[in-house]
């Protein structure tokens, strides 16, 4: 399999975050590590993309660009994930350092440096703690169908008041002391590592109540992670399968995917969120689970216009038109990728065991020319994610070709949990 068509897990850029962490720590910081805005500038506003769940926006990186970054509540450092940057932005005196990753593998080769300068529409920051990967690990690009540089977070959130509006695909931010409505309901939470922590009330898949601390990840496509629960294994639900939750840093994490019966956030309240539970030796038993138990990510998050107060420890939930939308996970089985030299290639980088995908004899590496007689290429990734998971029973007639050979297959989609 090539290397691009390998599963991205974006839990595994909250570990690279806490196993950066330490280094970043070490570089100098004498000067201000926030964003401002020019003159007496108060607020701004920027459209973004919304592919597979991810904010993607513009930025420049020392005067130079636009570059495509993600978007993620959960990325401390910025995160440069295209080592092309290095040289096309002239990028001198870097630190090497080592991280040990998650799954199985050698350790992950970076740069560290606190010397760009970074601008988000009007806004800028100088010396921003900056970790740039020696080689492209994530293949954020073929996962998303687009360029993708890096990922930006808590220094962009930190800056201002920050609301994020899903249904006009739209940011806008403000000066922490400018007048601003906040609108939907108030929840407290709390800034560690660089990170939000939000308290909400799940029922286990064993009818038990807790409370759960949970990371706000609008940087992770999945509704709900459950690591760990009093530091040992999250118990899993009766109903579940095995999928494989991605790539970490250095290797595969494996794990189930099911369903919580209940997550209440306040008055809001959700029954059989789609979770998944990544296997215990390979995250929370590694990287030290003991601060949080899992991760609310942006399948959630999108339900609502969110509005982030990192100054005042603060986070605003407003309902939108995709309040009351179904959880639910992809039915085909496969999960399905770019060529990053050509965007409109689509190839099979994963099958699940027991999907529908393998029942009907797709293979990975499989490329994808026809979909419902027609041509591929006439599709974006966004909206072939969105036919995979669009309607339990649905037969989609697929043409591929594998080893120089044309083959036309079926595939119907079945809703597995």
């Amino acid at each position: 399999m090539k290397s691009w068509q390998r599963v991205i897990i974006f839990r595994s850029l909250l570990a690279f975050n806490l196993l950066i962490g330490l280094q970043i720590g070490l570089l100098p910081q004498c000067k201000a590590q926030t964003f401002s805005f020019p003159d007496k500038q108060k607020r701004s506003s920027i459209n973004f993309e919304f592919i597979k769940n991810l904010i993607v926006i513009p930025i420049y990186i020392n005067n130079k660009g636009p570059y495509n970054f993600i978007l993620d509540t959960g990325a401390g450092p910025l995160i440069i994930t295209e080592p092309t940057l290095i040289d096309t932005l002239g990028l001198k005196n870097l630190r090497s350092t080592k991280i040990r990753g998650l799954g199985q593998g050698d350790e992950i080769d970076a740069y560290i440096t606190g010397e760009l300068s970074v601008q988000v529409k009007e806004a800028n920051i100088n010396n921003i703690p900056t970790a740039i990967l020696k080689k492209d690990i994530f293949n954020l690009s073929s996962y998303l169908g687009k360029k993708i540089h890096g990922i930006i977070g808590f220094y962009f959130f930190n800056s201002f008041v920050v609301r994020v509006n899903y249904t006009n695909q739209r940011v806008s931010f403000s000066a922490p002391d400018a007048q601003t409505k906040k609108r939907g309901l108030k929840f407290p939470i709390e800034i560690q590592n660089k990170k939000p922590y939000i308290t909400v009330d799940i029922t286990t898949p064993q009818l038990k109540q807790i409370k759960a601390k949970l990371i706000v990840d609008c940087g992770a496509g999945h509704a709900l992670s459950m690591e760990a629960l009093n530091g040992a294994p999250f118990p899993l639900p009766d109903s579940s399968v095995a999928a494989n939750l991605g790539v970490g840093l250095s290797g595969p994490i494996d794990g189930r995917i099911g369903r919580i019966p209940l997550l209440k956030l306040g008055n809001y309240k959700f029954k059989e969120v789609i979770t998944g539970f990544p296997a215990f030796e390979s995250v929370a038993a590694q990287i030290g689970y003991n601060s949080q138990d899992g991760n609310l990510g942006a399948e959630f998050l999108r339900r609502f216009d969110m509005t982030y107060d990192y100054p005042n420890n603060a986070i605003y939930f407003k309902p939108n038109q995709g309040y009351n939308s179904p959880f639910d996970h992809d039915m085909s089985g496969m999960e399905v990728y770019t060529d990053p030299d050509d965007n409109k290639r689509y190839f099979i980088g994963r099958i699940e065991p027991e999907s529908p995908a393998e029942k009907y004899g797709f293979k990975e590496q499989d490329e994808i020319i026809v979909i419902d007689f027609k041509i591929a290429e006439l599709y974006s990734l966004e909206e072939i994610t969105k036919l995979f998971k669009s309607d339990n029973g649905k037969t989609i007639l697929l043409e591929i070709i594998r080893d120089n050979k044309n083959i036309i297959k079926l595939l119907k989609l079945k809703r597995r949990i």
